[in-house]
């Protein structure tokens, strides 16, 4: 049987304030990157640490960290990727708790604040929430990501016997995490290709097996949709496409880590219940079932995010209650 490394974060509530770290990852976002660091620096809560990574910018975003002088820790390195640039973060950080805050997202003055709330349960890994939406100019859209907050609880065995893409989750910057379940699981690996892109999914998918994941009902910032998004600027296909290339590097990479802290998986026994190859496989049914130029209902409750993937087929939402798309039916 597995059980929980004895390492378990969270097992008491902090004895005094904790230190929070908020480390702002950035990579040729400069005219993104003040407004993000601005929203760590203008947090109420009073023990908080700034980290700024520069991973190898190209513009003038080195200039930009440098004028903010002893207000934040810079961190300069050369370009390696998300995954680089978060182990970098983390190693020059101090805090009990900490925040990953991609440079082109904002969080909301309270934010550390809630976080520090939530954590005051026992055997808390990951705290994490809804980001509302805004685009290039700072403009809420009216969206959020994802569309409803993630689920909180305990997903340990879920995780285990599933594989990852099949435990609840939010963006990089829609997350907070422990450092007692950090330390055993870092570095991410930074030989893994698929890391250098999507590092945040390396830790929301271990965070359930070394604890409990809550959730803040409410935003807590706002992710920013401008078109260059490293991830969200792609296509549905090109998404899909990444992921399903990366499953086998992420599925070892993550066996490996749980190896190393006791706990053994099947990873065999992963890829059948993937998000991913399972999305794949429903859309290319649709593919093959529905005509081109057809209207078809499409019954997803807004996490498909595939609106412009189906070529010439028109998709309609299941609107079902005020206007509103109610989600999956039960049955």
């Amino acid at each position: 049987m597995n059980t929980i490394p004895t390492h378990s974060p969270g097992r008491h509530c902090f004895a005094d304030q904790p230190l929070v770290s908020v480390i702002v990852d950035n990579y040729n976002y400069a005219s993104f990157l003040p407004d993000a660091i601005e929203s760590a620096l203008q947090q109420h809560y009073p023990r908080t640490e700034i980290i700024v990574v520069d991973d190898g910018s190209t513009d003038h975003s080195r200039k930009i960290v440098a004028e903010y002088g002893t207000r934040i820790v810079p961190v300069y390195k050369n370009n390696g990727g998300q995954a680089s640039a978060l182990n970098a973060g983390f190693a020059a950080s101090r805090g009990d708790i900490i925040l990953f805050l991609d440079s082109d997202d904002i969080l909301f003055p309270t934010a550390a604040t809630n976080v520090v709330n939530a954590f005051c349960q026992p055997g808390i890994s990951n705290v994490h929430w809804s980001m509302w939406t805004m685009d290039a100019g700072g403009n809420r859209t009216g969206g959020m990501k994802p569309p409803r907050p993630p689920a909180e609880g305990d997903f340990r065995e879920q995780m285990l016997a599933l594989g990852p893409s099949n435990v609840p989750c939010a963006p990089t910057s829609g997350n907070a995490w422990s450092r007692s379940f950090l330390e055993p699981v870092l570095p991410i690996p930074e030989h893994v290709p698929y890391y250098r892109l999507c590092a945040d999914e390396y830790l929301y998918t271990l965070a359930p097996v070394f604890g409990r994941l809550r959730t803040i009902a409410e935003p807590q910032g706002c992710y920013r949709i401008h078109g260059k998004n490293v991830y969200s600027g792609r296509s549905f296909r090109e998404k899909l496409n990444l992921e399903l290339a990366g499953y086998d590097q992420h599925c070892r990479a993550v066996a490996a880590t749980l190896k190393r802290n006791g706990v053994h998986v099947n990873t065999s026994l992963w890829s059948k219940h993937s998000w991913f190859h399972r999305l794949e496989r429903a859309v290319t049914a649709i593919f093959s079932t529905v005509p081109e130029d057809a209207t078809f209902v499409l019954v997803d409750g807004g996490t498909w995010d595939a609106a412009e993937a189906f070529g010439r087929r028109r998709v309609r939402p299941f609107y079902c209650v005020h206007g509103d798309d109610w989600g999956p039916p039960a049955d």
